[in-house]
């Protein structure tokens, strides 16, 4: 007996009592004893081979008769019991103390987002990733969960989704999380992973795929992604196993954030996301770690000398990979050193614009004045940005590619040093590491003549634009940006898309804190709803102002939509000039009264605004912006829905500096 016990307690250890002393005896009771019939003159005992008639010629025929009722009693307890039995649960075949607990593809995603950090993600939903969906339902509803559930933000098209991941990205700087189903999906959402790698913004999209069955015959919106994304993402990869998700999605993390921040793409075939793997043979997690490049002592001694040895220097801001404390810490640098700074194309917020030592902007519309310095600079320091065609004036205002200034050029990545410029010094760094070591140099010089009149410059290219001087235009842009920046907290967030309406925002709003702008370097239409959106799902307590074009909006401006349904109070104003503004202008100075398919037939924006529920109204006059703004930041913030002004104007007012009708005149007089 002691025996016996020993076996199934051993054999069966980990379960319930009582369930261990049921599968103990449907385990030990020997083979034979089902009895599916029952013979009432033998009665059972013959299942046990006994014979039944050798015992009754020993023990007497009442005996017998005795024995063989009591041998039918006991076969149908058997029978019954075995029939209990036989409605366990099956006793599991691995050799582990306890049943084999799996989770499917789907699952293991989820499960690693979550384990990397993330509490957002945008995306349309697809049948070519379901199981994802399904996973986040019983993430979500898990009450053992001890973070904040995943959010799925539902968009209305894949390009919106895509450009809230990289505005995501960029407010944050975690990767933004995108999902998208296959084939169409996936072209859809190419302009933001576009957009993520040119602004060097850290992203992940996540595509469903066909089966790996199906692969390679061009199925149902097939489409290979590493050829398709080869260029324009840093890794594109194929999950084709569940059990090696967690070392993609970590590796994923890893690339979005080392070095110069980019997006990611991952592909994940239908039937890994339903193929279970179990849970011995999924790899421990970690929480990914960014990993940058410093500058050597050496360098920052050598950047030191030249330094002290300049008299006109130049620093130019820009590029992915800062936080809060490098921006502070190159303010600092500013500040000990009394140097002036310029930001380039699209990054004005990396530098407080109203402090003492921000100079202006470098990009599409530069200050004249400002092109000059830093032309007749000795020493540009550039931290950052990539040295693009907008930052440098189509390679003008640094000449390529040996610029006739000495030059410094700091970046997060080592194959983009060197790949345009042979610079003076190269150095690979991460901004926070390289912020901090010019933050602990001690004074090497003293530029305050240099400072205050670039500063006064700045100043001077922020007055009203002629155009509007002569009091003859109904609506006022310049003066529209004023009531704008009064009526707003210095962290307000400015996004905007492309187009020429976003001269008003570069030329004349001066932004706070980093992070206060989104717009995309590599100039693509359509960014500015989504970016707005997306802004206020992450920071609901901070006002957010779209700048939107007409031809613009009409991009994604369905994602009204997906701010009314997460409450969004994004404040947006749609300059409405009837065309395609950047398009016209070149057309008149390149082909001059050949005007041809830049003409827009729009419909009523703030109608529509309030067909998706939130507010519109149309303002045609100077003097009727400041109360509506403050109609539409009231609304926003009181119902938490979206806001729309639509701003009526000429389409003649192209640019603060020159009308359509000046350009053509100009490029007419050149013929």
């Amino acid at each position: 007996m002691a025996l016996f016990l020993v076996l199934y307690l051993t054999a069966f250890d980990g379960r319930p009592l009582t369930v261990t002393l049921l599968y103990g005896v449907r385990t030990f009771l020997p083979p034979y004893a089902i009895c599916k019939q029952i013979d009432k003159t033998s009665g059972c005992l013959a299942c046990f081979g006994l014979d039944f008639n050798s015992i009754a010629l020993q023990a007497g025929s009442k005996s017998a008769a005795n024995l063989a009722v009591s041998s039918v009693v006991f076969c149908n307890f058997l029978i019954g019991y075995r029939l209990f039995l036989a409605s366990l649960p099956p006793v599991m075949s691995n050799s582990t103390s306890s049943p084999t607990l799996t989770r499917s593809g789907g699952q293991l995603i989820v499960d690693a987002l979550q384990i990397h950090g993330v509490d957002t993600i945008f995306g349309v939903p697809g049948e070519s990733y379901l199981p994802v969906l399904d996973a986040l339902h019983e993430h979500k509803n898990n009450p053992g969960n001890i973070k904040a559930p995943i959010r799925f933000i539902i968009n209305r098209q894949e390009g919106g989704s895509a450009y809230m991941a990289e505005a995501y990205g960029k407010l944050t700087g975690k990767p933004g999380i995108c999902f998208v189903t296959r084939g169409p999906g996936a072209t859809n959402a190419s302009i933001g992973v576009h957009t993520a790698y040119q602004d060097s913004t850290p992203m992940i999209l996540f595509i469903g795929q066909v089966g790996n069955d199906f692969v390679e015959r061009e199925a149902f919106q097939e489409i290979d992604y590493r050829r398709m994304y080869g260029q324009m993402a840093k890794w594109v990869a194929q999950i084709d196993r569940a059990d090696r998700v967690h070392e993609y999605v970590a590796r994923a993390f890893q690339v979005a954030t080392s070095g110069r921040p980019g997006p990611v793409v991952l592909a994940l075939p239908e039937d890994m996301l339903s193929q279970h793997v179990a849970l011995a043979n999924i790899p421990a997690m970690r929480h990914y770690s960014a990993v940058q490049a410093s500058a050597s002592q050496a360098q920052i001694e050598e950047l030191s000398a030249r330094l002290a040895k300049a008299k006109r220097p130049v620093v130019i801001l820009g590029g992915g990979g800062w936080n809060t404390a490098a921006c502070n810490h190159i303010q600092r640098f500013a500040e000990i050193q009394n140097l002036p700074v310029a930001c380039a194309f699209r990054f004005q917020d990396l530098f407080d614009n109203q402090h003492a030592n921000y100079i202006g902007d470098v990009g599409i519309g530069i200050n004249p004045k400002l092109a000059e310095r830093i032309k007749q600079s000795d020493l540009v320091i550039a931290i950052g940005p990539r040295l693009g065609e907008m930052t440098t004036g189509g390679y003008s205002i640094l000449e390529a590619p040996v610029p006739k200034q000495s030059l410094i050029h700091i970046h997060t990545d080592a194959l983009e040093l060197g790949r345009v410029y042979q610079a003076d010094m190269l150095i690979n760094s991460g901004m926070p590491q390289i912020a901090a070591s010019l933050a602990a140099l001690p004074v090497l010089g003293n530029w305050q003549a240099n400072v205050e009149q670039a500063r006064a410059e700045y100043i001077a290219n922020q007055t009203e634009a002629p155009i509007f001087k002569d009091g003859k235009q109904p609506l006022n842009l310049w003066q529209v940006v004023q009531d704008l920046r009064a009526a707003v907290p210095a962290d307000t967030i400015i996004t905007n898309g492309a187009g020429n309406h976003t001269t008003w925002a570069h030329r004349y709003y001066r932004y706070g804190q980093m992070r206060t702008q989104l717009a995309p370097t590599s100039g693509a239409m359509g960014y500015s709803v989504p970016s707005g959106v997306a802004a206020k799902i992450v920071h609901p307590e901070r006002t957010v102002i779209t700048f939107a074009g007409d031809g613009e909006f009409m991009m994604n401006g369905q994602e009204l939509a997906t701010a009314a349904q997460y409450g969004a109070g994004v404040v947006v104003l749609l300059f409405n000039n009837g065309m395609y503004g950047t398009i016209r202008m070149h057309q008149e100075r390149e082909f001059p009264n050949r005007q041809v398919g830049t003409e827009l037939h729009n419909p009523d924006f703030a109608a529509l605004a309030r067909a998706y529920g939130g507010s519109g109204e149309v303002v045609t006059q100077t003097a009727e912006f400041a109360p509506a703004l403050q109609r539409a930041l009231a609304f926003s913030r009181d119902k938490k829905l979206p806001a729309l002004i639509e701003l009526r104007y000429d389409g003649n007012l192209i640019t603060p500096g020159a009308t359509l009708e000046a350009i053509r005149n100009v490029a007419l007089g050149s013929k």
